[in-house]
């Protein structure tokens, strides 16, 4: 898997757009063998389908099945990969956001836009695989990059794209919530709601995220899951990530390696300040239509 890492690294670091989509296509084939079960293959002895398949036979081979994480916690690629993920030295997520960072420099006319949502897909991907890898954006440095990517400037399709990565990122780290509050992403999410050009898809998207941002915050093991490679503690990244006291550390009193939590009513009071009357509506579509699992009721 080593191998494969640094053949997809290289090409990312790379300063050609040509080989930086190779690198982003090696990585999410990569992801892939992962999140993929692979095709039922016969036992020997057991009778041989129909030489004629049907459509749902050719259907489940395009597309097979999709696993849990729980699902693949037990298999020896998928911890590998975990223990890899655990050091900076193959960490994905660090990678793709030092690619990310030179496409927004570079891309200012528009020829890296796609470049950018593979990459941001991506990151969404490995965050889900490897959640230690959430706490990179507890560094001001790439939570900015994401706000950037906010910014009028760009395509309705980046802009989605950073809004579902935000999630994600966000997803049970609150110390992650605190360093976005304190860059004002609030206030750039809100005014990006706010403006008439901000497009019908990214203001669904806006909407959603609004909803996912008023309900109640509740870390799982701390924010730092414990690796599925069995090891009850953490690796490199995780210890030098939640070790320091720097970015993303809030004003008030808390857990300072955990980040504190904020209730909804303070929340609530956060977004009334660029959206006034909207959250009260936001909560109550919350409480009716129980989003999320229902996690207010």
């Amino acid at each position: 898997m080593e191998s494969l890492l640094s053949l997809a690294f290289d090409n990312l670091s790379s300063f050609d757009g040509g080989k930086i989509k190779k690198g982003l296509k090696q990585v999410e084939g990569l992801l892939a063998q992962i999140c993929l079960s692979p095709p039922n293959n016969p036992t020997p002895g057991s009778p041989r389908k129909n030489s004629h398949p049907s459509d749902r036979d050719r259907e489940q081979e395009q597309n097979p099945p999709r696993k849990h994480l729980s699902d693949v916690s037990g298999d020896p690629a998928f911890r590998e990969f975990f223990k890899l993920q655990e050091g900076f030295e193959w960490n994905i997520a660090q990678r793709l956001l030092t690619t990310l960072d030179w496409l927004v420099v570079r891309g200012g006319d528009g020829q890296y836009d796609l470049l950018i949502v593979n990459a941001l897909d991506l990151i969404q991907g490995v965050l889900l695989l490897h959640p230690p890898s959430k706490g990179l954006f507890s560094r001001s440095v790439h939570m900015n990059l994401l706000l950037d990517l906010l910014e009028p400037i760009n395509c309705p399709a980046i802009q989605s794209a950073t809004l579902t990565t935000l999630v994600v990122a966000l997803l049970d780290m609150p110390r992650n919530t605190r360093v976005f509050e304190q860059l004002d992403g609030l206030l750039t999410v809100t005014s990006l709601f706010k403006s008439r050009d901000t497009s019908r898809e990214v203001k669904v998207r806006l909407t959603e995220f609004m909803y996912f941002y008023l309900t109640p915050e509740t870390p799982v093991g701390g924010g730092r899951p414990v690796s599925a490679a069995g090891r009850n503690g953490q690796g490199k990244l995780g210890k030098a990530l939640f070790s320091s006291s720097g970015d993303g550390k809030g004003g008030r009193e808390g857990d300072a390696e955990d980040g504190v939590t904020v209730s909804v009513r303070e929340k609530k009071g956060y977004v009334d300040r660029y959206l006034p009357g909207v959250v009260d509506e936001l909560v109550k579509d919350l409480e009716v239509y129980k989003p999320f699992g229902g996690v207010l009721s």
